[in-house]
């Protein structure tokens, strides 16, 4: 009896070590295919920065799944969020990378966007990045105080986007005279334009994007910045004012700071709601120990991509922190971008 008792209790302790080493999150994840939805189309800043990352989240994931990239460019963003509002699987098995404008879409009440950004699950974003209105060089403006005497033709993809509320808001802000040429399908397509002569530049996108898109524009002196979206001077180029700067008063900071309160969080990577918490989890953890990843730095340096992770968790923070203002506030800032 005492040797049955002795070989019983070895194999309950057999079993209940076999059963603690499992781990039901690398179990669905080995072997499975997951997708990461981007809202943009090909080419652009966004391709870049999701075929480079791709492989070393795959790597944090428990399991390590085989990721593929696939483009969902539309309506500024809002058809890819809407993807993972209604259709998108929610078992962890689709993540998305998505235009850092987008999850402020229901705030502004813009068509189409149905989806409610609170309930998503934020799992980080990979920089914070000021944008920029870039002139081509063929263009008769080349700073701040053309934009009021002369006309600035941009691109644009789409109500919501950058490339149309960062132009509208100078417009009604500051009085500027930028029109944009809405329907490209994403921001390469608005820098192919820029070289047929389709259109004078772009608002919206920043140097990152530039730089691992269009280096020889850099160098060869092809574009002009006459203006600089952020909220406080760059360390890395100290000498550009920065919009916030222009504003005469209070009440425009305040429209400005949310209006620019995306480029805190730019790049951002999410789940759909409903996925069950421990892959979220997981799937948190995972990118941000991905996107501190000595590899993937050194390779995204390589690239000329910008890299300053932001957690989940302070993405949702944001978001709360925007769903939270004063009505007049958000209705202010709507009708300065055209988005109301």
């Amino acid at each position: 009896m005492r040797l049955f008792a002795t070989v019983l209790a070895a194999m309950s302790l057999a079993i209940s070590w076999e059963t603690a080493k499992a781990d039901p999150v690398a179990d669905f994840y080995k072997d499975r295919q997951v997708s990461l939805i981007l809202s943009a189309g090909e080419g652009g800043g966004y391709s870049t920065y999701a075929r480079v990352f791709a492989p070393y989240l795959s790597s944090h994931i428990p399991g390590k799944p085989n990721i593929v990239v696939q483009n969902m460019p539309g309506a500024g963003g809002i058809r890819a969020m809407m993807y993972f509002h209604s259709a998108a699987p929610k078992d962890g098995a689709s993540i998305g990378l998505v235009h850092s404008g987008v999850p402020l879409a229901p705030l502004f009440k813009l068509n189409g966007a149905n989806f409610d950004s609170l309930k998503m699950n934020w799992l980080g974003a990979l920089t914070r990045a000021d944008a920029i209105c870039v002139a081509w060089h063929t263009s008769d403006v080349t700073n701040w105080d053309d934009l009021f005497t002369k006309e600035f033709v941009v691109g644009g993809t789409g109500a919501g986007s950058q490339m149309e509320t960062y132009p509208a808001l100078l417009n009604a802000l500051f009085g500027t005279k930028i029109k944009i040429i809405s329907g490209y399908k994403g921001g390469n397509e608005v820098y192919m334009a820029m070289e047929r002569g389709e259109v004078q530049g772009r608002c919206g996108g920043g140097f990152a994007s530039l730089e691992s898109t269009r280096p020889q524009w850099l160098k060869q002196n092809l574009i002009k910045v006459p203006v600089l979206f952020a909220l406080e001077r760059s360390g890395d180029r100290p000498n550009e004012v920065t919009v916030i700067e222009r504003a005469k008063d209070e009440r425009t900071k305040q429209i400005l700071q949310l209006a620019l309160m995306p480029q805190s969080m730019d790049r951002p990577f999410l789940a759909p709601a409903g996925v069950p918490e421990d892959r979220a989890k997981a799937l948190r953890a995972a990118f941000s120990a991905a996107a501190n990843d000595k590899q993937f730095r050194e390779q995204a340096n390589k690239q000329r991509l910008e890299i300053e992770p932001v957690s989940g968790e302070e993405v949702e923070r944001m978001l709360r922190h925007a769903f939270q203002l004063p009505p007049d506030v958000v209705k202010a800032a709507a009708v300065a971008m055209k988005i109301e």
